[in-house]
Parts: structure tokens; C-alpha cells; sequence
């Protein structure tokens, strides 16, 4: 089975400053914050002009 959350090991949350508790949510498109609860949500379309 594949994956669908992913640990974005070495970078920091801009809201809280915690190292490697950012998760990569590919089903949601959906980049969390596990410390604090920020996300942030992926912009698909602008990723296929480029």
C-alpha cells in the first residue's frame, strides 16, 4: 500500500519554529503542522503552468 502522508524531514514550521513535524498530505493536497496545527494548502493548478 502506498503512502499517502509523508514526514518533511529538516524543515521548520513558520508558525511555531518546530524542526521535522511537517507532514505532506498528498489525498488532502495539504501541508500540517503536527506541533502547532498550521497547514497550508497545495496550489495544483500553479504547479502544472509551470
Amino acid at each position: 500500500m502506498t503512502e499517502l502522508a509523508y514526514i518533511l524531514d529538516g524543515l521548520r514550521c513558520a508558525a511555531c519554529h518546530a524542526v521535522n513535524t511537517l507532514w505532506l498530505d498528498l489525498l488532502r493536497g495539504l501541508v500540517e503542522c503536527r506541533e502547532c496545527g498550521q497547514g497550508a494548502l497545495l496550489d495544483h493548478d500553479q504547479e502544472a503552468d509551470a
